[in-house]
Formats: structure tokens, sequence, C-alpha cells
């Protein structure tokens, strides 16, 4: 076939490009730095940029890999391409859902990173964890840990070419990658490199910080007792510096009282074991229990380390479907100076066996109880379990349960409305960035629910922490606040801003607030902002405003971002569940955690929730979004912005006003002028109009314009700002034949190959750019030579953006 054709003869490697003038674009941290080095947000990435593949209904309608028609871009003898690309790049993220999140069916997995297979195995084993690190939770995960999606997150870097493919039709699907603008400092992917340090940094996800220390740190402690109306400055800095951790202890807080969990339970001669994290430098730890009082007289022998340390008791059964909370406190002569307990339960006797849900563990430390660790164990919950070590004999019992606490509906209230209404405002330098409520801006905001992400955390047990780890640099002060707003006093809290000395220079961190009843036809927006910047994540509250049939169908929203102003989007999801890594609505409301998405909360008809309620976050790390010019990074609400709904959300990112590519030329193929001024030549081409519409748009309209199609070479010559660092041609040009191809030479030079898988026969415009990097003299001389066999090369305009 012609494709095939086409890229035999790439071979999907880009030839050696010549030298060009040398000046580096920062493509940011690449690999396993991604989770290295989580202190190096905010600064700049103007070499990459972020895409995805998906299985999205190419027609606009709701079709987003129920019967497969999007989901392969080709097939192959090894199956069906969902992502393809040359050059320079990243994979960042891959997510996959079918049957209820069992991807069994899908068969194997085969992802090639510069004409090498560096992964070829079933998809469910490779999301299972059974190949060994570095493909083990929570770098990968299965229909069980994410509540019926599937992902793997490991970072494959590759200098020349990327391909996956799997054996079958996936259905639904996101393939997230990056592009850099030149290989420099990518080293291939490396399958043998387990990256320990990075699975055990993972793993400790909403308990400690996953940043490397800064030397110099110290810690600001204040009350933030703020009554209704006013405002409390929690700290004054100065700087150049940067904050590491925030935290707020808010005790008249109370947790919200619906709680879904699975668990297990072991009966005469069974016993449970795993392994737990705390503190080498605390003075006692708290073991606590999660546990179903309906089951009456449950006995069990704690045993830690091999010493008898006390014993689970709950007496006579208590009321059906109310959750309970037993804690056991252990002495220091027990724990002080471990890193770690082995943790036994030795069944004594029951009405019917021992019940166990998940265990908390929190460390005593001047004189604080700092969470360190959680078991949340049961059969959704396969790597957590693994990862602990977790085992059970006798097994009686495995399943889910949703109950309630009993918590007084008045502190509930009171809780919702300090949570939505206390804000968090930060100024740095005189500007403030930071202004989101309380529980949002922590990872929950629907109430105080346990949450455990990346960067936050929000540990709902007595006297538990609010915590953040956002690096936040400024280079001469920074002012932390909070502003009541709630009408509820907030009394008896505590904050905690620790800072360190850092480099002035980097971009300021924001955390941008919007909520508003959703529009009929207008997607939702998490963030419309002008300038240059790296989106990196949000934290989002659905109420859903459906009284009747599938009050759920809020759901059914894409994701769609679109950078720089373009008017195709780089991302264009399948569903709001999908965008939080999960699938089937969340399995009919599962709650679950990882450490870079999750759906911890979940409402239906109660605790302030009029109909269904969700609360969400997704942390984008290794797929983080950059910009240059714009944002516009919304969610549709219902399968075409048609479901009824109040939203609200918090999105994170780091950025400025300033532009860091700037329009030097416009080139249009289709105008006489255009071609004598810029010196246009192409051979074998035709001009043809178009009329039809961008994918992606919440309001699309038929756009109609004239755009050349060309076989032969084409050459043009365009003007840059002075003093550049490369530029970004941007093109716009018709998308219904895929796999157009052409090489990219500038001033004689080979800069690399211009490939673009993407087609659509329904909306047949498509904005797509490449960038190479160097330092020219305007003007310079572009050549694009369309690949042997493949269609013909399309372009409406090409846009000039020089980097400077």
């Amino acid at each position: 076939m012609v494709i095939g054709k086409v890229l035999s003869a790439l071979g999907l490697i880009v030839a050696t490009a010549a030298p060009v003038p040398v000046a580096h674009v920062d493509n940011g941290p690449v690999g396993w730095d991604v989770y290295r080095h989580v202190d190096a947000l905010g600064l700049p990435q103007d070499g990459a940029r972020s895409q995805q593949f998906s299985s999205f209904d190419r027609a606009g309608g709701n079709d987003d890999g129920f019967q497969g028609t999007y989901s392969c871009l080709r097939t192959t003898a090894d199956g069906c391409v969902i992502a393809e690309r040359a050059g320079a790049g990243e994979l960042s993220s891959m997510w996959f859902t079918r049957d209820n999140g069992v991807m069994t069916a899908t068969g194997r997995i085969k992802i090639e990173l510069d004409g090498r297979t560096v992964l070829a195995a079933p998809l469910q084993d490779v999301v299972d964890g059974k190949l060994g690190a570095p493909f083990v939770w929570p770098l990968v995960g299965n229909g069980d840990d994410t509540a019926g999606g599937s992902v793997i997150k490991v970072p494959m870097p590759y200098r020349q070419s990327m391909r996956v493919t799997v054996q079958n039709n996936p259905l639904f699907y996101h393939v997230t990658y990056r592009t850099f603008a030149d290989p420099t400092g990518v080293a291939t992917f490396d399958p043998t490199d387990h990256a320990q340090d990075v699975i055990d940094r993972l793993r400790a996800f909403g308990l400690r910080d996953p940043k490397p220390p800064l030397p110099g740190a110290s810690t600001v402690t204040a009350a933030a007792d703020t009554l209704a109306g006013n405002s409390t400055t929690l700290a004054q800095l100065t700087g150049p510096g940067e904050i590491t951790q925030l935290r707020l202890r808010l005790p008249q807080l109370v947790p919200s009282p619906r709680v879904g969990d699975d668990g297990r339970a072991f009966g005469a001669g069974g016993h449970s074991s795993f392994t737990v994290a705390i503190d080498p430098a605390n003075s006692g730890v708290r073991l606590t229990r999660r546990y179903d009082p309906g089951i009456g007289n449950q006995r069990a022998n704690l045993v830690v380390d091999g010493v008898a340390a006390g014993q689970w008791a709950n007496g006579a059964a208590g009321p059906g479907q109310q959750w309970a909370d037993q804690t056991i406190e252990l002495p220091a002569a027990l724990t002080a100076g471990k890193s770690s307990l082995h943790v036994e339960n030795d069944f004594v006797s029951s009405s019917l066996d021992v019940n166990e849900f998940r265990y908390d563990v929190h460390s005593e430390v001047d004189p604080d109880w700092n969470r360190t660790d959680v078991v949340d164990l049961g059969p959704n919950h396969p790597g957590e379990e693994q990862a602990h070590g977790y085992q059970i004999a006798a097994p009686t019992w495995q399943g889910t349960r949703v109950y309630r606490y009993p918590t007084d509906p008045d502190q509930v209230d009171a809780t919702n409305s300090v949570l939505s209404g206390a804000r968090l405002v930060i100024s740095f330098d005189g500007q403030t960035t930071v202004d989101a409520p309380l529980g949002e801006f922590f990872g929950s905001g629907l109430g105080q629910f346990d949450t455990r992400t990346l960067m936050s955390s929000i540990d709902a047990a007595p006297g538990g922490w609010y915590t953040s780890w956002w690096p936040m640099p400024f280079s001469s002060n920074a002012t932390v606040q909070l502003v009541n707003s709630s009408g509820i006093a907030v009394t008896g809290a505590t904050a905690e801003i620790t800072s360190a000395p850092a480099a002035a220079g980097r971009d300021p961190f924001h955390a941008t607030h919007i909520a508003s009843t959703t529009q009929p036809g207008v997607d939702y927006p998490f963030l419309d902002v002008r300038g240059h910047g790296v989106f990196y994540g949000v934290t989002h509250t659905m109420r859903g405003l459906i009284p009747t049939g599938n009050q759920r169908a809020y759901l059914e929203g894409d994701e769609r971002v679109f950078v720089d102003g373009s008017s195709s989007p780089s991302w264009h999801g399948t569903g709001t569940e999908d965008f939080y890594e999960s699938g089937w609505y969340f399995r009919d409301g599962t709650t679950y955690a990882m450490p870079l998405a999750g759906n911890p909360a979940y409402q239906v008809g109660s605790d302030g929730c009029q109909y269904d309620c969700t609360g969400t976050y997704r942390l984008m790390l290794p797929d983080s979004v950059p910009f240059a010019t714009g944002l516009r990074f919304g969610i549709e609400h219902g399968p075409v912005d048609d479901a009824p709904a109040s939203y609200s959300s918090t999105a994170y990112w780091y950025g400025s006003g300033t532009l860091t590519a700037v329009p030097s030329d416009l080139v249009d193929p289709t105008s006489s002028a255009s071609r004598a001024s810029h010196s246009y030549q192409a051979s074998s081409e035709s001009v043809s109009s178009l009329s039809s519409s961008f994918e992606g748009s919440d309001r699309p309209t038929t756009v109609t314009g004239s755009v050349t199609f060309t076989s032969g070479p084409i050459t043009f010559t365009t003007a840059l700002s002075p003093s550049n660092h490369g530029f970004r041609l941007v093109r716009t040009g018709s998308q219904a034949s895929p796999y157009q191809s052409a090489s990219v030479f500038v001033n004689d030079h080979l800069v690399g190959s211009w490939l673009q898988p993407l087609g659509n026969s329904h909306s047949q415009w498509l904005t797509d750019s490449f960038t190479v990097p160097g330092a020219f003299s305007s003007p310079i001389t572009v050549r694009l030579e369309p690949a042997a066999g493949s269609p013909p090369w399309s372009a409406s305009q090409y846009q000039v953006l020089s980097l400077p």
C-alpha cells in the first residue's frame, strides 16, 4: 500500500540532519527526570510540544471507541497502529479501556523507538505489572487499580521515531506524547533501567514531598484562625526563594460521611500481613484500621516485627451500613529508629470473621502525628497490596461496601462551606497568582474526602494535615493569606509554610479557580490564558443537574486542548472519566487514587449534593502542556456539551503574560502576491477549494478556502525576528488524506521529517506545526520535499513564528 511504501522508505527513522547554527531550545525534563526533578516545574519548555493520538469520534459525535471506528491510524502485519511519529520526542502517557477495564481482547502491545522494539507483550500483562520494573504499579495500573481504565505512565524518550501498535482494535485509547525541537539531551528509553528510585517516590504519593530537598529550608508556623469575612496573613517571605511545602491543620472540619471502600476478611486460623513505612525519627506510631462493625465480636491479635502489640476488638455487632475505625498506638520502644514495620493480624475469634478495609499509619514526630503510609486493600487495589507485600490466609470474603460514618449533618454542611468558601491566596513579587478554595487547592472540592496525589494530600483523620508540595518560586517576596468568604469562622487552625533560598528567574506558580453553571454548546474552561507557560493539572468538582434518567451523562464530555491559538486541538479526549484515567463512569462510582489521577469523592443525593456529584484530579507531570502564546484547555459536559451541571475547578500551571513565540511572517501559497514576495516555487502542484470545519471545536463552523496539493519540492523564503533561537512553521491544510510526509530543509540543510499520520474526512481542516531550533539570520530559505508515494502535501498557509 502507499502508506506502507512511505514509512518503509522513511523506516520511521529520520536521516541524520546536517548541522545548522545551534541555539538550544529547552525541552524541559526528559525521561525519568520528569519524576526525579519535580523541582524543575516552572522552567521553560520552549522546544517541547504536547500532542495526543486518541480514538475520539472524528464526526463530532460520541462514538469515541464503542465501535472502534476511529481507533486505528492504519493497520500492519503487527496489528492496529495507534501512534506514530518521526523526529525526537517522548511517549508520556498511555490510557486504554474496553470491557469494563479488562484489556485482554486487545492482545499484545508493541512499542518501537528509533527502530528498536522496547516493549512487546500482552497489554493486560503490562498493566497488571507482570513484566516487572519499570512496568509496575503505580507506573502501570489495571482496571482494578484505576476503577475501569488501564494506564502506562513510563516516560519513553526517543531521538528519531516512535510507533505504538496493538494486536487488535483497542476501542478506547489515548496516547499522549511530547515532540522535541531537537534530540539534544535525549537518550532513547532503556527498558532495562528499572528506575527503582522513581517507583519508590511514586509509591509514597500523598505521604512525602516528591521533590529533592533544598538546603537552608526553614518553616514559618502561624495561627490560621480567621473570622467570616476577614483574612489572615500566614507568612511574608523575602527572596529569592521558593515555597517547598504548605500545610494547614483545620480541626473543626469533619470527613464527608459517605465512603465506598473494598476490603477482605479472614476466618478461624487465618491472618493477614503487610509492611508499612514509618519515620525513623518517630517517638511512636499509630495504626488505624477501617472495618465493618456489622460483624460482631471481632478479635485479632496485632503482632509488629514479631512482637505482640495489641488486639483489634469491637464487641457486639453495631448498626448496619456504618463504618468504624480503631486505632492502636505502638510505643517508641517498638518503632523508634525504624523506617518500616512488618504487621501481622492473627484471628482470635468472631461471630463470623475479621474484616479489614484500610490501614492508616501515622508517625509521631516533633510532636505532630504525620501520616507516613496507607494500606488501602481489597480486590480494587491489587497494585497497592502488592507494593505492601499484603498476604491473607484463610480468606472468607472480599468485596466492596458503601457505608457512612456517623457524623453530625450540620458539621458536614459547615465543613463543606469552609472548604468551598475559604480561599488560599498567595502573591509572588506583587502579583496574586494563587486564589483558590481550600478544598480544591488541596485536591477535593466536594468535602473533606481523604485525598492523596503526588503533589498534595488531605489527611481526613482527626488532626490530619492539608499539604501541598507544589514548588512556588519568587524573586523578591511572597505573601500567603487565608481569605474567609465562607460565612463560618475558621477556628483552631494552624499553618506551616516551608521555604528555602532559590535562584530567581523561574515562572511563577498559578492555581486558577473557575466556577460556573455549564452552558449548552460551550466547553467548560479549565484555563483560557494568553502568554507562555506550562499546564500541569487540575482538580475538578462536578455537580450534575440531571434530575432523572442518566444522572451521570455529564461524564460523557471530552477534554480538548488548543495551544497557541491553533484551530486544531493538540489533545482531544474520549470522555471525562477517561481524562481522569478511569473508565465506565468510574466503574459506576468506585473511588480510587493514583499518584497522577484519581476520583477521591463521589456523592449521590446527600451531603450537599443534589443529584450526582464527582470530585477528581489529574496531574500531568510527564504529559504537561507547554504553550508559547496562549492556552485554551476545556472539557465538554455531556456528549455534545448538552448535560447541565455546576462545575468548578482549580488549574495548576506556571507562566506569565509574556510571549515566547512571535509572528514574523505569513506565507500564503494560494496568493500570487504572497508567492511572489516569498519566492514561492512548487512542482507537481494543484489548487482546490475546501469547504469544511476544524475538528474539536465546541462551535464548529464551515470554513471555505483554497488549498494547494503538491507532490514535488516546495521552496520559499521567509523572514525571522532578529536574535531568534529558532522558529516554528505552523501549517494550515487539509487532512482528508492521512500520512502526509515531507523532509524539511533550511538553507539547504536537512533538519528533519514532518510526518502527519492524522486524517479526517468529516472535519478536513487541520493546523499542525514543525519546530526548527537554531540561530538564523533573516531571511531564510525553506524547502519541503514530499516523500515519494505519500499523499500530496497540502497547505493553505504557513505562519512563521520566531522563538526569541
